[in-house]
């Protein structure tokens, strides 16, 4: 049970004591954590997570950009750190939100002013500094086809080597199905049975054409072709991910069942298909673009085919994950309730036969990447820089987190589209969909 922060102690006067003074006023209680200063001061609950301000910079960028996305530039340029276990420190600072009342910062003229004041003290101002690098820059109109084509290129095509690094064989960039629990059900196999039970939702069989809208890396392109020999349409916006997908195709000798399309998800042509299956795409279509996407997916599959629609969800509250997230790892996301997605779907035409949470196993699955990240971190520097390291360090903690606490989840989404007279082709139900998932 948690309880309410301890007052501030501070080992002598300095940076620290101030700033975490100006922070109480700002978020209307004392701060959960425990400063450390560049001047070596210290301040607040000492078995608190400490952040430490490496320099006058970090305070400069809290003022300003208040709020996340200035904690996040500074921290993914070091100029801030959290000392030990960043999770910790994050789920302390949510749970101090949540629980005693501390409000993002909203600073008045009267609040500016006695920032700017203490700024001045401390020797922080200056000039607005330049966004990291690592920052998305994007042009053009919200989700016009380039945009989204830049959105799509800032997050997966970092490079293959990157992924490669991070991901397990299965190269699957999206939640994994842990269906045991013992300690030799590793990453890979969740991310296999996750793949089965898609491929068993939609009921694939020899020969069935089915269409992968967002495919990533191939997971599900080169299983469902290898393990049941479906022809598989498969598109993606990002160069990086169809270059990748080609060769294994090529590799696999499954030519003869893949193409592989760089195209955008309006642009697919070609007759009706078995099956559709969208696996983590749909956040990145759009608000005001979703009923179209939706009919989209209900026009490519034919009457009695199965539609699976694995896919993020979140309240209004930062639909787009936040602004660390919209600024350095998914621009322009945009997430929804369940059952706002559910009803877009309807609308489209198709019948929601069966929804699965899968918001627990995220938090398995990206604490799993995470902990490579941190094995292999000399290997992830050298080969992107310690600040795009620290953006993944912070988006894979954060995100475990999210899912952790509820904020935000995933589910798959079982649709079909009716034949004539209503026929779905799915009395048989879930039956056989979970059989031997841990034995892959």
């Amino acid at each position: 049970m948690s309880t309410a922060p301890t007052a501030p102690t501070t080992d002598r006067p300095g940076a620290a004591h101030r700033l975490a003074t100006l922070a109480a006023d700002v978020l209307g209680g004392p701060l959960p954590v425990r400063l450390r200063a560049w001047d070596g001061s210290e301040s607040g609950p000492r078995d608190a997570p400490v952040v430490v301000l490496r320099s006058r910079r970090a305070l400069r960028r809290l003022l300003w950009q208040p709020g996340e996305l200035g904690l996040a530039q500074a921290y993914v340029t070091g100029e801030l750190d959290i000392e030990g276990d960043l999770a910790q420190g994050l789920r302390t600072v949510w749970a101090a939100r949540r629980e005693h009342g501390l409000r993002p910062p909203r600073l008045t003229s009267a609040d500016r002013a006695r920032a700017v004041a203490a700024a001045v003290r401390l020797g922080a101002v200056g000039p607005r500094p330049a966004a990291p690098a690592s920052q998305a820059r994007l042009r053009g109109g919200l989700h016009s086809r380039a945009r989204d084509r830049a959105a799509i290129s800032h997050h997966y095509d970092l490079s293959n080597d990157f992924y490669r690094l991070l991901l397990d064989d299965t190269m699957a960039y999206s939640c994994g199905y842990w269906a045991a629990e013992d300690a030799g059900f590793g990453p890979a196999d969740a991310q296999r049975a996750k793949l089965e039970l898609i491929c068993r939702k939609l009921a694939l069989r020899p020969g069935a054409r089915l269409l992968d809208i967002g495919c990533g890396w191939g997971a599900l392109t080169l299983y469902a072709a290898q393990r049941h020999e479906v022809r598989v349409t498969a598109v993606t916006l990002a160069a990086e991910q169809a270059a990748y997908v080609r060769a294994q195709v090529r590799e696999r000798g499954l030519t003869g069942l893949v193409e592989v399309v760089c195209q955008d998800y309006r642009d697919i042509e070609g007759g009706r298909y078995d099956a559709v299956a969208t696996v983590e795409m749909g956040e990145h279509v759009g608000d005001a673009e979703y009923p179209a996407f939706a009919e989209a997916l209900h026009r490519r599959v034919r009457p009695g085919g199965r539609v699976l629609v694995q896919q993020m969800s979140r309240g209004r509250v930062a639909p787009g994950g936040g602004p660390f997230i919209e600024a350095y790892i998914a621009p322009d996301m945009h997430m929804r309730p369940l059952g706002e997605t559910v009803t877009l779907l309807e609308a489209a035409g198709l019948e929601v036969r069966h929804t699965e949470s899968l918001r627990e196993h995220y938090v398995r699955t990206v604490s799993a990447w995470h902990r490579t990240l941190e094995e292999r971190w000399d290997r992830f520097t050298e080969l992107v820089g310690e600040e795009t390291a620290r953006v993944w360090r912070l988006y894979l903690v954060g995100g475990a987190l999210a899912f952790e606490e509820g904020r935000m989840g995933v589910d798959q989404i079982l649709g079909v589209r009716p034949g004539p007279g209503g026929d779905s082709g799915m009395t048989a139900g879930a039956s056989g969909w979970y059989e031997g998932l841990d034995r892959l």
